[in-house]
């Protein structure tokens, strides 16, 4: 690598780290700069699980009390959801690029849409079950939710979280805790997936995990002198012309 990749990329994971500990969503613009870097879209979309994985399981030492009191409930969530994410991620590794390339536009639009009416779907959810578990459907979708998670993932803590309530984990603390435990285990057996398939590229991967690691620890440290509505309007309205941007080049008026 140049050195001004490595200034690139290292600056990417900074931004990206910061953002996913202020307001989420970085995957929309980390997994773009890593194919920006060279990377094919699915050695780029692996290599971004493992450069963010800092990030995403900084909130972990933060909930510790929560998930003691969770105890063994939380086993089968893990299972469920570690399966679900193992499916997602071997699909990845046998679609090949071209499929991947394909899906990108949809999968990017898809990540905007949960992320900009995460909170909506999630309210939804609670209010048509209304405070009653109905675990085979739930279960069903965490398995659902986790293969999508262990494809491409973006987006997806809002919803987890919404089933994680459903499920009887009605402290939103605690809810938030599982969710964030569900999404740093998968990502964690996706990258192990992806290691075995031989599709991360980690000299990108270790460069922009050390700026997301450095980001996530300032983001979480100084996330409450930031706005988090701006920046939740910023991710959502580059994911949109990102969608736009990719549906262009798919149709072939950009190469």
């Amino acid at each position: 690598m140049t050195f001004e990749l490595v200034v690139f990329l290292m600056g990417v994971g900074l931004v990206g780290g910061a953002w996913n500990a202020v307001a989420g969503g970085a995957t929309l613009f980390t997994f773009p700069a890593l194919m920006i870097a060279g990377l094919p879209p699915v050695t780029a979309n692996a290599t971004n699980y493992l450069a963010m994985l800092p990030s995403n399981a900084a909130a972990l030492p933060a909930y510790r009390r929560e998930l003691a009191g969770v105890g063994g409930a939380i086993w089968p969530l893990l299972l469920v959801s570690g399966l679900g994410a193992i499916v997602g991620s071997v699909l990845l590794l046998v679609s090949g690029q071209a499929t991947f390339e394909i899906l990108i536009p949809f999968l990017i639009l898809a990540a905007t849409l949960l992320f900009a009416f995460g909170d909506r779907l999630r309210q939804m959810m609670l209010d048509v079950t209304k405070g009653q578990s109905a675990d085979g459907m739930l279960y069903a979708a965490l398995f659902a939710f986790s293969i999508y998670g262990g494809y491409f993932g973006a987006g997806l803590g809002i919803i987890l979280l919404a089933i994680v309530q459903i499920m009887g984990f009605s402290s939103f603390h605690v809810a938030n805790s599982v969710k964030n435990l569900l999404a740093a285990s998968f990502t964690i057996l996706s990258i192990f997936v992806f290691g075995l398939g031989g599709i991360i590229a980690w000299p990108e991967a270790l460069v922009m995990m050390s700026g997301s690691t450095l980001g996530g620890y300032l983001g979480g440290r100084y996330s409450r002198l930031v706005n988090e509505v701006y920046l939740r309007a910023g991710v959502i309205g580059f994911g949109f012309i990102l969608t736009a941007v990719y549906f262009i080049r798919l149709s072939g008026g950009i190469h």
